[in-house]
């Protein structure tokens, strides 16, 4: 062979193959018999002649494949013109060369060490690939393997194939799988490879904010376009969407430009990497609600639209890709629950009340049957007599997570999934017994009545008056013992079997009351048919007698006020609780006005069992004589 192609190699390489056989099999990965066996063997006993050296000089220059051979140091001691015209080179510079130069194998610390593990025969085998500048300008991808040469040869062999236009299909492959065929957009895919990236330790850590901020955005409106349009102008839409919050993106760039994505349907994001505050994001929303706001001209149509926008900005320490769109989801919900064309910021207080919501939710049926529930019960005070005349049932669930929790927490999850029906029906009978134990401890006190408060969804989903006759025969209390108290808003203005179902149990003896009364919009002619014993006063208008200033005169139009419901109600044949009496001066004036009784906390808080057996034996109630209520 000339050589031409290597420059001058020293005479002792020319003594010995470069290679062995098996080791162009390994490099080059198929066995070209040819190079390897110039003369086909022959079937004489006699063996054939070992290939001169020479040969494999001559398969290793003209191999197709870019080679070099590499020294214990590094230095390329060898290479083919394959190489010389891959790397753009010129074949005699490459002898001498640092060889993890010319290929870049100091490029991470990993691929670096590895080489130099090979260099010192501790490793079998190098494979990496590499993007290299090529001296006319344009990128090169190979891939780069390192193999050991023989042990009498040291050194290894170099071998570089050129996978620029496999690197290109799979970027083009790549692009098509990460974008969104009808935006162009990042998909949803793609965008949450960019976030997961943005929230690892070393991409914050080191520099920027270390923030990162998300709008979340969903089209409203968009399915009626789908729908009366049709999705040809539904995508068109998209694609004018998207285009718009790409210049969004772009002109409220700070520290980068926002990546837009479209995640599906009509929803996009833009996550802002280095996010410098609320400020900022809330700035983004600003523009991206005026620019969609702005109509949309399509094939001749014009075409209006909103989007509602959940924001969320926060250190990226500690916070994961699924928290972050959780967080943004949940915020999305409320711009639109708030009405639709705004954005919300994210608030951890609400989220906190949401989540414990939901968890109360989940676990509200199961603890009926785990026996978390318990009762307190709140006195009710005849005004002429300070005496316990009866007492309000209240439920408390004894949550093993949240503690004692009061109604407000828990009533309305349990009126949406239906389970005040068993948990209604739990506290109906044990308020009941617990009357009936009463007036059996204390045979010589005037019995009291026990209110219970019924929901409107018990009437409609079970047979209520079915569980008031059964429960009052098992415990043995009179009917006339219970009260049922529900809402103005369930009672005033309901039909059918609501008043079907009011009437029997006043039938029964069951004393009805409506609570709360007063804060509805009340048909006092239609009050007059229903078969209510007890009107209960809301509290706002006992708290309006409350006057900081002991000197000063009493509102005559809140006493004018409740004086006149309570005449009503009594021409109207019915009794008058006032709820939230919390000092003596408002029992004072409730009295003179003729209301017959009262609750609230000058008489006492919500107590235990116990606590009323107390009261019962005494001739008034403590909070008055004691000063126990507020003065």
């Amino acid at each position: 062979m000339s050589g031409t192609s290597e420059g001058p190699a020293p005479a002792a390489e020319l003594d010995r193959p470069i290679v062995t056989e098996s080791e162009i099999i390994t490099s080059a990965g198929t066995e070209p018999p040819a190079l390897l066996s110039p003369t086909p063997p022959t079937s004489s006993a006699a063996p054939a002649a070992p290939p001169s050296p020479l040969s494999y000089r001559s398969a290793f220059a003209a191999a197709p494949l870019a080679m070099a051979v590499v020294d214990r140091e590094g230095l390329v001691t060898g290479a083919n013109t394959a190489l010389a015209g891959l790397l753009g080179r010129d074949p005699g510079t490459l002898t001498g060369a640092v060889a993890a130069d010319l290929v870049d194998l100091t490029a991470d610390a990993r691929t670096w060490h590895a080489y130099r593990e090979m260099l010192r025969g501790r490793r079998a085998r190098l494979r990496c690939t590499r993007r290299l500048k090529h001296p006319e300008g344009h990128a090169l991808w190979v891939r780069v393997t390192v193999a050991p040469l023989p042990a009498d040869d040291g050194g290894v062999l170099l071998s570089v194939a050129d996978i620029s236009d496999h690197r290109e299909l799979q970027e083009r492959l790549r692009h098509v799988r990460m974008h969104d065929p009808v935006t162009r957009l990042p998909n949803r895919t793609l965008f949450f490879e960019r976030l997961t990236a943005a929230l690892e330790a070393g991409s914050y850590e080191e520099s920027g904010t270390g923030r990162i901020g998300l709008c979340y955005l969903d089209l409203d409106g968009f399915k009626a376009v789908n729908d009366t349009l049709g999705h040809r102008v539904g995508d068109q839409l998209l694609t004018a969407v998207a285009e718009r919050l790409g210049q969004c993106a772009k002109d409220a760039a700070r520290t980068g430009t926002p990546l837009v994505a479209r995640l599906g349907g009509d929803e996009f994001a833009l996550l802002v990497e280095d996010s410098t505050g609320t400020e900022q994001l809330a700035d983004l929303a600003e523009s991206l609600l005026d620019a969609i706001q702005a109509p949309f001209d399509l094939d001749g149509r014009r075409l209006s639209v909103s989007a509602s926008i959940g924001v969320v900005e926060r250190h990226a320490a500690g916070t994961t890709p699924t928290a972050l769109m959780q967080a943004a989801d949940t915020t999305l919900y409320w711009a639109k629950a708030d009405g639709k064309s705004r954005w919300t910021l994210f608030d951890p207080e609400r989220n906190a009340h949401r989540v414990t919501r939901q968890a109360l939710a989940s676990t509200l049926r199961p603890a009926i049957d785990r026996g978390e529930f318990a009762l307190e019960y709140q006195p009710l005070v005849g005004m002429e007599d300070d005496r316990v005349h009866g007492v309000e049932a209240l439920v408390r669930w004894n949550h093993p997570r949240f503690g004692t929790l009061t109604p407000n927490r828990f009533i309305s999850l349990a009126e949406e999934d239906g389970s005040i029906v068993p948990l209604g029906r739990w506290v109906l009978r044990t308020a009941c017994r617990q009357a009936r134990a009463w007036q059996t401890e204390h045979p010589d006190e005037p019995p009291i009545f026990v209110s219970v408060n019924v929901a409107v969804r018990q009437v409609w989903d079970s047979d209520l008056v079915a569980d008031v006759a059964d429960i009052l025969e098992e415990t043995g209390l009179a009917p006339r013992l219970l009260q049922l108290e529900l809402t103005e808003s369930a009672v005033m203005g309901s039909t059918g079997r609501p008043i079907q179902t009011l009437k029997a149990l006043s039938d029964m003896g069951v004393g009805i009351a409506i609570d709360d009364f007063g804060t509805g919009y009340s048909n006092l002619a239609y009050l007059s048919r229903l078969p209510v014993s007890v009107l209960k006063l809301d509290g706002s208008f006992v708290r309006g007698f409350q006057i900081e200033d002991r000197t000063a005169q009493a509102s005559p139009a809140d006493e004018a006020i409740v004086e006149a419901m309570v005449q009503l109600a009594h021409r109207l044949g019915l009794t008058v609780t006032a709820e939230c009496v919390e000092t003596s001066a408002q029992a004072t004036r409730l009295r003179r006005i003729g209301c017959d009784t009262g609750q609230g906390w000058l008489y006492s808080r919500p107590v235990s069992p116990d606590r009323i057996s107390e009261l019962l034996g005494s001739p008034g109630i403590p909070g008055i004589q004691t000063g126990v209520g507020k003065p």
